[in-house]
């Protein structure tokens, strides 16, 4: 099973992305943080844990509602963990990785690890190309006035109204993860199958005894709709910024190098420690991406030398706030559907945030 990203290739000798990674390399930002990481999975254990009982205890009320958004918090931090598996941030063996990967992904969240890998890896070795990238091929949204263009029926309609109906749309991603996770077992080899397909049948049978051994069916029903609503929103409000609206490479045009590749494609979102935790670290996304296999706590410790590297290099280090990045996001998804919309403008869909 591919590791997403898991090694950084050693760039030529004459590379401009070479000098940048001898600085990083000999700040110590690429050494593992393994106490740091136990830390983290055991204090997030706990809270998934805490946040379990408290539903038990709970019991058969409608205020046990409100504990989906605790569950939806506590199972974002937990795709980080599978996340950071995935890119070999944790442990030192491919083998370590994979179970914290599985454990995380399959047991916790009932995700596929393995699809979620194979899907990652490809976008980040090829970000925002359309033909490379799985995260701007067609699907429910497109991200070209060309992928618009071929839209017919509903998913025309949809073009025309993506913007809008964007943050909407994420309350189904919860969900649509966990469906396309199982749809790529087929896509496994048979021995990866047989245990990625055990731990997600694990997975649903102690989420649905947590739940109807706690509450009635009705009520079950309702928290499991809203828990997948918001950790789907919670999700997509922190990967949507990272690329939506910067620059897409032509995929006729010249062969982009790794340093330019990687940060005119992608966007950091500047803000505090509440950002920080929002986002789990991954609004320094032009370092992730830059050095995917390095340590997420390390990533803002690595934005003054990149952005100093940047500035040098004449490339530009695109950063911004939080709500202005969602702006930028929406902006570029109403401007690819507006040839689909009859005499209407662009419009400024920041006006509407």
């Amino acid at each position: 099973m591919p590791q997403a990203s898991a090694v950084l290739a050693e760039p030529a000798a004459g590379s401009d992305f070479a000098p940048l990674l001898r600085q990083v390399r000999s700040a110590g930002l690429l050494d593992r943080r393994r106490g740091r990481y136990a830390l983290t999975i055991a204090g997030n254990l706990l809270a998934l844990s805490v946040t379990a009982a408290a539903v038990v205890l709970t019991g058969d009320s409608w205020w046990t509602l409100l504990l989906a958004v605790p569950a939806a918090v506590f199972c974002a931090r937990t795709a980080f963990i599978g996340h950071d598996s995935g890119h070999a941030q944790i442990a030192a063996t491919r083998r370590a990785n994979r179970i914290l990967g599985l454990i995380h992904a399959d047991l916790l969240l009932g995700m596929s690890y393995a699809w979620w890998n194979d899907k990652h890896n490809r976008h980040h070795a090829n970000p925002n190309h359309v033909d490379k990238d799985p995260d701007v091929g067609v699907g429910a949204l497109v991200w070209t006035q060309r992928q618009a263009a071929r839209r017919e029926g509903f998913t025309r309609w949809l073009t025309r109204h993506q913007a809008r109906l964007f943050f909407p749309m994420l309350l189904l991603e919860g969900i649509n993860l966990k469906v396309s996770s199982v749809r790529d077992l087929k896509r496994q080899e048979a021995g990866e199958r047989r245990v990625e397909a055990a731990l997600l049948t694990v997975h649903v049978a102690g989420y649905a005894t947590l739940l109807l051994s706690s509450m009635s069916p009705g009520k079950a029903a309702a928290f499991a709709l809203l828990h997948h609503a918001l950790f789907g929103l919670h999700l997509g409000a922190v990967f949507a910024p990272n690329h939506k609206g910067m620059e897409m490479p032509d995929p006729d045009g010249e062969r982009w190098g790794h340093l330019r590749r990687q940060v005119l494609t992608s966007r950091n979102v500047r803000g505090g420690l509440l950002t920080d935790w929002f986002m789990g670290g991954l609004n320094y996304q032009i370092e992730h991406h830059l050095f995917p296999n390095m340590p997420r706590p390390h990533l803002r410790l690595a934005r003054p030398l990149v952005r100093s590297h940047c500035a040098a290099a004449g490339l530009t280090y695109a950063e911004t706030g939080l709500i202005d990045s969602y702006a930028q996001a929406l902006r570029h998804m109403h401007e690819v559907g507006a040839p689909l919309r009859d005499g209407q403008g662009t419009g400024d869909i920041g006006r509407a945030l």
